[in-house]
């Protein structure tokens, strides 16, 4: 008991005082091909690094509403809107395409800072430096408690792997083919090593990269070789059966930037001019949990994305999973989809879960209709591959 009460707070620790996620890691691609969003929806997304509430907005949803315990990401959120909002595109690459700017506090004091809320221009005001270049954490993308694990890695692959020369050779491996044989050949027994195995169990790497206790035991309880076999097959199939030169999600961590060719889409000029025109003024933020904006929130939303943030709960919080259910399915128009992802296998801690409509309880696996050939299709394409399992569930009209 008393070590998990230490874990908890060194995880609160992390995660109540920095910020943590300096990119998404979902893949909005497949998102939004479960979603399948229109102009009437409207979407509750939690923010991340609000790569995929900006991603979704090019969809033309009717309104996004990004929400975040955390309050530093929906500053990073903020802040990319205000880019959006007043730097010309090659500017606004520089920052979050390079991930550091020459330029970057003089773009920051004389455009973007005036389109910032007063708690997040205190925050930049501070940590501007971030995207400076100058430090030996050299890019916005080595930031955050992820970026750190990111430069820490970067590391190993330089000075202990020294395989720097193969990880260019495989980003730049002109087929499927070529990418396995030299992931196979060269990669493959050094990022593998007795060291790394080990490293990886540890919460030194998990908890920065925002992997709970609870989430951990939850993976160890349920996929086959916990962690380290999550990890491993990850890697697997990330560099034999995927194309790297389309997975920005890998690159930007493996280069610490993204490229004009492999980055986000709205990092793209066509679709930096839409959300500029217009489209990033559909995005809405809020700074605390999905039952606290939910509970506050006055009109329905049509389209749920909860990443795997229900792990969290699931363990320790079941009173707030319960909690956050009946608020969604209370403010779920009609009908309504959410998506979620899970280190879970074999076990789905959402059906059990009773709710309250029109003073009659009901289960919610009576309530929810599955689309389970399809969630395990989008799974296999999924371009980050660290999640156990995806799923995509219907509310029905009522």
């Amino acid at each position: 008991m008393q070590v998990n009460a230490l874990s908890e707070k060194l995880f609160g620790l992390i995660h109540g005082n920095s910020l943590v996620y300096n990119t998404c890691w979902e893949d909005p691609r497949i998102d939004r091909m479960a979603l399948d969003l229109t102009p009437q929806d409207r979407v509750m997304v939690i923010t991340s690094a609000g790569c995929n509430a900006l991603d979704y907005a090019l969809k033309n949803p009717d309104r996004i509403y990004a929400v975040d315990m955390n309050p530093r990401q929906n500053f990073l959120l903020q802040f990319k809107i205000a880019g959006i909002r007043s730097l010309d595109f090659e500017n606004f690459f520089s920052l979050f395409g390079n991930g550091y700017s020459p330029q970057s506090t003089e773009m920051y004091r004389d455009a973007m800072r005036r389109h910032l809320s007063p708690d997040a221009r205190r925050f930049w005001d501070r940590k501007i430096s971030y995207f400076s270049g100058k430090s030996w954490r050299s890019s916005f993308y080595f930031r955050g408690s992820a970026g750190l694990v990111a430069k820490t890695a970067n590391y190993y692959i330089d000075y202990v792997a020294k395989a720097r020369n193969h990880i260019e050779d495989i980003l730049e491996a002109p087929s499927l083919e070529v990418q396995q044989r030299i992931y196979e050949d060269h990669l493959k027994r050094k990022f593998f090593s007795p060291f790394v195995r080990q490293l990886v169990k540890t919460n030194l790497v998990l908890y920065p990269v925002g992997v709970p206790a609870a989430q951990k035991d939850l993976l160890n309880r349920t996929y086959s070789g916990g962690v380290e076999k999550l990890l491993t097959d990850c890697l697997d199939y990330v560099f034999s059966r995927l194309p790297l030169s389309d997975n920005y999600f890998w690159q930007v961590y493996l280069n610490g930037k993204y490229s004009k060719s492999c980055c986000p889409e709205y990092l793209r000029p066509e679709n930096f001019n839409r959300l500029k025109e217009g489209l990033v003024d559909k995005i809405e933020w809020f700074n605390g949990s999905v039952s606290d904006f939910l509970s506050q929130h006055d009109g329905s939303i049509s389209r749920f994305v909860l990443l795997d943030h229900m792990d969290w709960l699931a363990a320790n919080y079941r009173e707030e999973l319960y909690r956050e259910w009946q608020w969604l399915v209370r403010r779920a128009s009609s009908p309504a989809r959410v998506i979620w992802r899970s280190a879970a296998t074999g076990i789905n801690f959402v059906n059990p879960l009773e709710v309250q409509i029109r003073g009659k309880s009901v289960l919610l696996k009576e309530l929810l209709s599955y689309q389970t050939e399809r969630a395990a299709t989008l799974h296999q394409q999924d371009r980050v591959h660290m999640y156990s399992s995806f799923f995509i569930a219907d509310l029905p009209e009522m």
